[in-house]
């Protein structure tokens, strides 16, 4: 197996984990605030991840890396958390998930810029193709405009992107579930206190549904779930493991309609076929990788 093998199948890992995350945050958000569910799905992965980071007696990381680590963590901590739960309010769990398939793409520009990779032009067709059937997609959905919902799912994407790109460079330099425990954990002394702040008035009126979806986004979606995606972009690259993230659109509308009981219409389901047959023609284009070797 190659090491870009190794990384596409950890990539593919924590596209599972990442699919699943709309239907929860949807859950929770049905019965708590959006930010107190960001704040304490935070606080939640920080206080998980500090007893990791001291059982395992892992050192600071450099001070030339903290710079990274702040980004990276107002970026998948705060920003995109915050975003999805305000859209998880007004768009089912099913058409976020077709909208976020815009996310390879954007998360290819940013490694572009930052991490000195070079996509082929052929790449770049793929994306911008996969890009507007994503936002075609949207505005046929929402009977030709483009909702709140939806601008909150956009704004989403580029901090998620930025994100995914800050963290594969991170991934170079240290494991990448250490770069997700750094993240979630700098973020504690500003999640920990709003998330009291934030707290439901009647804890009793918040259904279980909303506590499991809670719970998931906490520990899967904001900590487990990014030890195999970091690995998985510094192994086998940004630009060629963020295409796999396509195929997340078909784990969430499988998840959406399991348990929200979401339809999934015919049209909902072409538009994500046509999605992933463009990673599928994506995966052979050329990449001129960066250099600097990358850790697990």
């Amino acid at each position: 197996m190659t090491r870009e093998t190794l990384g596409l199948l950890l990539g593919f890992l924590g596209v599972v984990i990442f699919g699943a995350t709309l239907p929860a945050t949807r859950a929770a958000v049905a019965d708590l605030a959006p930010w107190f569910v960001t704040h304490g799905r935070a606080s939640a992965a920080g206080c998980i991840a500090l007893v990791v980071l001291l059982v395992l007696r892992r050192a600071l990381p450099s001070r030339d890396l903290w710079r990274d680590l702040a980004i990276a963590s107002i970026c998948l901590v705060i920003g995109f958390p915050g975003f999805i739960g305000l859209a998880m309010q007004s768009v089912p769990a099913s058409h976020g998930g077709v909208v976020l398939g815009i996310l390879p793409l954007a998360t290819a520009l940013f490694g572009a810029l930052f991490t000195g990779e070079r996509p082929s032009t052929a790449y770049w067709i793929c994306g911008i193709v996969g890009a507007l059937l994503v936002v075609g997609f949207a505005i046929r959905d929402a009977d030709m405009t483009l909702t709140l919902g939806d601008i909150y799912l956009f704004l989403a994407v580029l901090v998620s992107s930025l994100g995914y790109v800050f963290s594969a460079r991170l991934a170079r330099h240290m494991p990448g579930w250490e770069v997700i425990s750094w993240a979630v954990v700098i973020a504690l002394p500003v999640t920990l206190p709003m998330t009291f702040w934030l707290q439901p008035a009647d804890w009793s009126v918040v259904r279980p549904s909303a506590w499991i979806g809670f719970a998931y986004v906490a520990v899967m979606s904001q900590y487990v779930g990014f030890f195999a995606w970091n690995a998985g972009l510094a192994m086998g690259g940004v630009a060629r493991v963020s295409q796999v993230q396509l195929l997340q659109t078909f784990v969430t509308l499988l998840v959406a309609a399991a348990f929200l009981g979401e339809t999934i219409d015919l049209v909902t389901l072409l538009f994500a076929i046509a999605v992933v047959g463009i990673v599928l023609a994506g995966r052979w284009a050329p990449i001129k990788m960066a250099t600097q070797a990358s850790k697990i």
